[in-house]
């Protein structure tokens, strides 16, 4: 195998690619890179056996054949050399020979026939969206997920789609987030799909703000995303995900109205004197205000005073001040809504006019 080529379109999909590639491999070959060359393609591909991500690049000329060299070492050489650097690989036995004008690099390679890699995806369902949309669903939710939780299923993002609607659910058990966006394909039936954690990170990664649309194939077992130039493949996570509608409060009955950025400082400031363990704050509701107090073990105290419009009885309830900052974060308008029964349920929070995306916080006794 041997083809030259520009710096910047090797460096472009090695970048891409990179993220999956960990420093601490159970395989020594799971950190190498799978390079393809044909007669008018280059492709690459790198995986840790949970996620798989593969670039296609064209690129006439040159020896076909295919070998794996190790991943952060080819793009730490690429990254550095000049700007207008032509770079020649040539496989040589058992290394690969880099060249770049005076540069020379030989490094060690692993067969390409013991890379391991995911097979195509027969999708029950296929479907495209614009990127931008799913890019804004997975960053207005993917906060929520669960952390090494042993509950399994929690330590991912719920994919649904229904008829007409694309929907991301995450949930660590003390909050939720749900986001939807409008399909224009209608699904024959709802699919349910979890994606891990470090399948949504790449993804989230991997997309940009344009209207190019993306392909999804969902599988019985994987989930596969097309993009331009890239493939992107992931397991999924065997497992039931909660019925969350169950716990979604309905928008009725007492709610407040308060700007978010001033709510989301005050409870900035707030926090600083809470719990550094369980970060908790007690809201206090009140019908021209909401008060925000917190405390902590060495008896140090805050308060702080926010305008609001209430329209139910004063109450308060105490909830965990970094689930709140996360879902005021995530609302992108200047005013929000936070429906509330009593002390002992959860708080449904809200943009005041768009109900694309809601958040549930739970209660915590303080």
């Amino acid at each position: 195998m041997e083809f030259q080529i520009e710096r910047a379109t090797l460096l472009r999909p090695l970048q891409a690619i990179i993220g999956v590639v960990e420093r601490r491999q159970t395989l020594p070959i799971l950190a190498n890179v799978l390079i393809e060359k044909t007669d008018d393609r280059l492709c690459l591909t790198a995986t840790d056996l949970e996620v798989e991500l593969k670039t296609d690049t064209p690129l006439e000329g040159g020896q076909p054949g295919q070998v794996t060299v190790p991943a952060r070492k080819l793009m730490d050489i690429v990254r550095n050399l000049p700007d207008d650097a032509v770079v020649n690989l040539r496989q040589e036995q058992e290394r690969i020979v880099v060249k770049a004008g005076p540069s020379r690099f030989s490094l060690a390679t692993l067969p390409a026939e013991d890379f391991p890699t995911a097979d195509d995806v027969e999708p029950a369902q296929r479907f495209s969206l614009p990127q931008s949309q799913l890019k804004w669903l997975i960053e207005k939710s993917h906060f929520a997920m669960a952390l090494q939780d042993v509950r399994y299923y929690l330590n991912g993002l719920l994919l649904e789609l229904e008829p007409r609607q694309l929907r991301a659910v995450a949930t660590d058990g003390h909050r939720l987030a749900l986001a939807a966006v409008p399909s224009t394909e209608e699904a024959v039936e709802t699919t349910q799909v979890i994606v891990p954690r470090k399948g949504i990170q790449e993804m989230l990664r991997l997309l940009d703000d344009d209207e190019e649309p993306v392909e999804l194939d969902l599988g019985p077992g994987h989930i596969q995303v097309t993009l331009s130039g890239i493939r992107f493949t992931s397991k999924l996570i065997d497992g039931r995900f909660p019925d969350y509608q169950r716990v979604i409060p309905a928008e009725e009955g007492s709610f407040a109205v308060v700007d978010r950025e001033t709510l989301r400082k005050a409870l900035v400031r707030a926090s600083i004197l809470s719990n550094e363990k369980y970060r908790g704050v007690r809201f206090g509701f009140e019908a021209d205000q909401l008060r925000i107090q917190s405390n902590n073990p060495e008896q140090e105290e805050a308060e702080e005073q926010v305008p609001a419009s209430f329209n139910g009885e004063a109450m308060e309830i105490g909830f965990n001040a970094s689930y709140m900052l996360d879902a005021l974060a995530a609302i992108d308008e200047n005013t929000v809504q936070l429906y509330v029964r009593d002390a002992n349920s959860s708080a449904l929070i809200l943009g005041e006019t768009l109900r694309d995306a809601r958040y549930v916080v739970m209660p915590m006794r303080l």
